[in-house]
């Protein structure tokens, strides 16, 4: 082993770099989107999205911060950022589409 590599099973230095920019660009938008959707009577059809998000989110922070693990803290932040951006993307089509057919 060379002396610069790291001992199997450290700690990655950069293990939260994923989480902190999936959670950075996303958690504004589940708070938006949940105000927006509960101003309402509830979440509705999109209350599991954004409950999964928000799981997803949190599962990309408590994934063990070994360099092995990197690749699934990857997927799962990016899985929750887009489970936080599409109910809004969703919003941003329809409006688009009913605009554009008026």
């Amino acid at each position: 082993m060379l002396r610069d590599e790291p001992r199997p099973g450290a700690a990655h230095p950069t293990w939260w770099k994923a989480p902190f920019a999936a959670t950075v660009t996303g958690l504004p938008f589940l708070v938006w989107e949940y105000h927006w959707f509960s101003s309402g009577d509830g979440v509705g059809s999109f209350g599991g999205i954004l409950y999964w998000a928000c799981g997803l989110l949190a599962l990309a922070w408590v994934l063990p911060h070994r360099r092995s693990v990197r690749t699934a803290r990857v997927l799962t932040a990016g899985a929750g950022l887009g489970c936080a951006l599409l109910p809004g993307v969703m919003a941003v089509l329809l409006v688009g589409a009913a605009v554009a057919s008026s």
